[in-house]
């Protein structure tokens, strides 16, 4: 009579629809959204910062004038003597008066005087 009842059963009821499952209540899709907004926040704010540092490195080279000592790329200390638009002359010894022409972008920063040159 079991078996009777079980097909009765399965014969009447209607067959089930399965409702769909709003994205917020699935588990990997949060998470992989969730992964996907702090990357994007990560990328926007290191690409500010680097426009930042940039902006202060135009605003340093455009400031730089005769007397300032500064630091090329290549660690060359020297005191500015001349500066150009796209060049700048170093001297870069006293006793000699050894003078040299640098591209403007090779400058790496401007030294100050309570900064000593040798510790950076």
């Amino acid at each position: 009579m079991s078996i009777l009842h079980f097909l009765a059963d399965g014969a009447t009821s209607q067959p089930t629809q399965q409702v769909p499952v709003p994205f917020w209540a699935n588990p990997p899709q949060i998470l992989m959204l969730a992964v996907f907004a702090v990357v994007m926040f990560i990328l926007l704010n290191s690409s500010k910062s680097k426009r930042n540092d940039q902006r202060q490195r135009d605003e340093m080279l455009k400031n730089m004038k005769r007397g300032d000592r500064v630091m090329t790329a290549g660690g060359i200390l020297g005191t500015v003597v001349d500066v150009r638009d796209t060049e700048v002359v170093l001297k870069v010894d006293e006793s000699t008066n050894t003078k040299i022409k640098f591209s403007r972008e090779a400058i790496k920063r401007v030294l100050t005087d309570d900064e000593p040159a040798a510790a950076k």
